[in-house]
């Protein structure tokens, strides 16, 4: 961010929506839904918490290779690329969506790497009240409540958000493009069994996600004439993760340039699985 022009980003602290940026450091000016505020930049309470038990390095050059190319269940098992990437969360075609690992979980945070480790994406929850993130230490209920991410590209600037609403059973996701326009949604079609998701946009379906089993780990991406265009492969977290934390790792493989709005929804569903699943992992959906 150094040396980012002075303009309202994604809040780095995860406590508000936006925090402002003067051009050489972050300010405690902040702003939720178009209102502003003063919140010093310094953690406290609940948030300090959480970042003190933070763990792990999840942009590791060497681990990021391994789950890309390794078998087995350690990796994704990807030997080539389809095409060639240009460095950028839409022009990449494997994607590594790395979940920060925390012992404390009370705002979601997620990285994203191209194949060759380099960062091209940043995922933040965003709209954390206090009583939300208390809620979500002391009890299940945080799965029934609304969620909202903002994707960001290296320098700061929004350029997908996500939202999960509040849901009794079903979930759906809207996705929007860093200005807020609502692109299409991910709307999930069953509760039982292998979980399967339709990708909607301009009042259409584009495609869908499949779950390839009962865990819902591996998924299959489809175009609207039922050809895989993509596929999310959970990769092992290492032991320290698996053991202590609930942060999970995956490998996106796209097999073909793809138009828009489809490819904003295939990358979407790729760092909304965790959103739409493992948030309801004790309801099923």
């Amino acid at each position: 961010m150094s040396t980012s022009p002075a303009n309202w980003h994604p809040d780095p602290m995860n406590r508000h929506q936006l925090r402002y940026w003067d051009g050489s450091q972050w300010t405690e000016h902040v702003s939720d839904n178009g209102v502003t505020g003063v919140d010093p930049v310094q953690a406290k309470g609940l948030d300090r918490l959480e970042q003190a038990l933070t763990i792990g390095n999840e942009g590791d050059a060497a681990k990021i290779a391994a789950q890309v190319s390794d078998t087995g269940w350690r990796g994704a098992g990807v030997t080539g690329a389809a095409f060639q990437g240009a460095g950028s969360l839409f022009t990449e075609p494997i994607l590594v969506v790395n979940q920060k690992a925390k012992i404390i979980e009370l705002t979601n945070q997620y990285s994203v790497f191209n194949a060759q480790g380099q960062q091209v994406a940043s995922v933040n929850e965003v709209g954390q009240s206090k009583a939300k993130k208390a809620v979500r230490l002391l009890t299940s209920y945080d799965q029934f409540l609304t969620h909202r991410y903002v994707i960001s590209d290296p320098s700061g600037a929004p350029v997908l958000q996500i939202t999960r609403p509040a849901k009794l059973i079903k979930s759906s996701i809207i996705v929007s493009d860093g200005a807020g326009t609502e692109i299409g949604r991910i709307i999930q079609d069953n509760m039982f069994g292998k979980i399967h998701f339709s990708l909607q946009g301009g009042g259409h379906t584009l495609g869908s996600i499949k779950a390839e089993n009962w865990r819902a780990w591996n998924f299959r991406i489809e175009d609207h004439s039922g050809n895989e265009v993509a596929r999310i492969t959970k990769t092992f977290e290492g032991v320290a993760k698996t053991m202590f934390t609930t942060a999970d790792n995956y490998v996106v493989q796209i097999h073909a340039e793809l138009p828009q709005p489809l490819l904003s929804l295939v990358v979407a569903a790729a760092l909304s699985i965790d959103t739409a699943l493992k948030q309801d992992s004790r309801g099923l959906g």
